[in-house]
């Protein structure tokens, strides 16, 4: 065996470790159970706004603070810190992806990434202007 072969097999071996080894850092989307029993750890949780619950901006008393409460994909709602500014067109959005941990209980997210609004969805609106799942699902 050439010494080359073995500088490509040793190349190889060192490569598939290292996949190994980062893997464990990509997250697929997680819930709030998974985020509570791991607490401290950050985690990507994907749900939709709970309309019904509380939402508070206020950026005249803090303009980087904006809580409000979402519910996982499965139904489980929790009140969400996040320290930003409220995104636009928060309250239309299909879905929401946190990223941050569970703190208590409560999530404090450090990004927020929202399922663009779509302009063909106005009929899915409820009558405050919030997406609503059961709105979408008479209209499809």
């Amino acid at each position: 065996m050439k010494k080359s072969h073995i500088a490509a097999l040793l190349a190889i071996g060192v490569l598939i470790a290292y996949i190994i080894g980062t893997s464990s850092n990509y997250s697929t989307y997680e819930t709030f159970a998974t985020a509570n029993s791991n607490a401290g750890k950050e985690f990507q949780v994907v749900g939709i706004l709970a309309p019904d619950k509380e939402m508070h901006y206020s950026p005249e008393e803090d303009a980087n603070r904006f809580t409000f409460y979402m519910m996982d994909e499965n139904n489980e709602t929790r009140k969400v810190v996040y320290y930003g500014a409220k995104p636009t067109d928060f309250e239309r959005s299909e879905k929401i992806v946190l990223t941050g941990k569970m703190q208590g209980e409560e999530f404090h997210a450090t990004k927020i990434l929202l399922k663009c609004p779509s302009k063909y969805i106005e009929d899915q609106l409820d009558d405050k202007g919030y997406y609503s799942p059961q709105a979408a699902a008479t209209v499809n």
